[in-house]
């Protein structure tokens, strides 16, 4: 019973620790367990009408890491268990008899995850002796993933209002009208500025996942109700003969395809063109588009 309890409290251990690894660190930007709960928290804010707003992208991710804090806590806490109270000695005045074994165990557990070192319990078995400092290490790395997790959204975010407020500007400016009749310099000049961002937004919707569930409160910081408009921006210009224009309004298309490709695999799952992809997008997060 002892070896099952530890190889199950090792088996949580490593999945919060992966979780956490493939959420920050890997490619993907996501993690298995992550991303179950920021799209559950969303589908449930949809099912609202998204009536907490803004609250739900930072309110999950806080929902997350709660939850790797507690994995590694009862992982430990099962490792420990065994152990409860031989394996440790007690300071004066705490009568391990006095608590349940899990609680105990689970106290210890948090009390070292969380660094805080009170002395009233102190390992006395060689073994746990050698592996309550990686527990410690263990806390001390979700303190530093948590900080740096919030630390790395708000850049994406920026470029994404960013984007949403340039294509605000064309459309009120009336830009995709007048580029019939601009210099063709200055409309493939734009068109390369706004292909870049594009193709930025839509690395960070791949690499930074948790992006998707952050709404804005503000239609003109919306990239979702805005974005289309690109689209009129890109059949605008391919309507030039200069090759110039042309070839940035080619290139424009790409990056839009590709984000749309993304925004259809990663997080809405239909639309079979642009159109209705920027328009599942939009509803999704409870804007209209603008066209």
């Amino acid at each position: 019973m002892d070896v099952v309890l530890t190889v199950v409290g090792i088996a949580i251990i490593l999945f919060g620790l992966m979780d956490m690894f493939h959420t920050l660190l890997h490619p993907s930007g996501q993690g298995r367990l992550s991303g179950l709960v920021l799209s559950g928290a969303w589908r449930l804010s949809k099912m609202t009408g998204h009536r907490l707003g803004s609250v739900v992208g930072p309110g999950t991710m806080v929902a997350v890491i709660l939850l790797w804090v507690a994995l590694q806590g009862v992982g430990w806490a099962l490792i420990y268990y065994p152990h409860i109270p031989d394996g440790f000695m007690y300071s004066p005045g705490v009568d391990p008899a006095d608590y349940p074994d899990l609680h105990e165990a689970l106290y210890v557990s948090f009390v070292t995850l969380s660094t805080l070192g009170y002395g009233d319990v102190v390992a006395t078995d060689t073994w746990i002796r050698f592996a309550s400092p990686l527990e410690a290490l263990t806390g001390f790395a979700l303190l530093t993933a948590a900080l740096t997790w919030f630390t790395q959204i708000y850049p994406p975010l920026t470029r994404r209002r960013a984007l949403a407020l340039e294509l605000k500007g064309l459309a009120d400016t009336g830009y995709a009208e007048a580029i019939r009749e601009m210099d063709a310099a200055t409309v493939s000049r734009v068109l390369d500025t706004l292909t870049a961002e594009v193709v930025e937004v839509r690395l960070d919707f791949t690499h930074h996942t948790e992006g998707f569930y952050f709404r804005e409160q503000s239609p003109d910081l919306a990239l979702s109700r805005q974005l289309r408009y690109a689209l009129r921006l890109r059949d605008a210009a391919l309507d030039r003969q200069e090759a110039a224009v042309r070839l940035s309004a080619q290139q424009l298309s790409l990056a839009l395809d590709q984000l749309g490709d993304e925004l259809r695999e990663s997080f809405l799952h239909t639309g079979d063109t642009l159109e209705k992809i920027f328009d599942a997008y939009a509803t999704e997060h409870g804007q209209s588009t603008r066209t």
